[in-house]
C-alpha cells in the first residue's frame, strides 16, 4: 500500500513526529512571547538608549 510514493509506516512515522512536536512548538512559542515581552518591558524604563 503507498500513497504519493511513501509506503504506509512511513506516513504513521511522520504523524508521530508531528504529534510529538506540536505540544514543543506551542511551549516554545509561549516561552518566546514571555522574553519578548520582558525584554520590551526591561527597555521601555531606561534613558539614554540609542538602542
Amino acid at each position: 500500500m503507498e500513497f504519493l510514493g511513501l509506503t504506509w509506516y512511513w506516513w504513521l512515522v511522520i504523524v508521530v513526529v508531528l504529534v510529538i512536536s506540536i505540544p514543543f512548538k506551542i511551549r516554545f512559542m509561549k516561552w518566546w512571547s514571555k522574553r519578548q515581552h520582558h525584554k520590551k518591558k526591561d527597555r521601555h524604563g531606561k534613558w539614554g538608549d540609542d538602542e
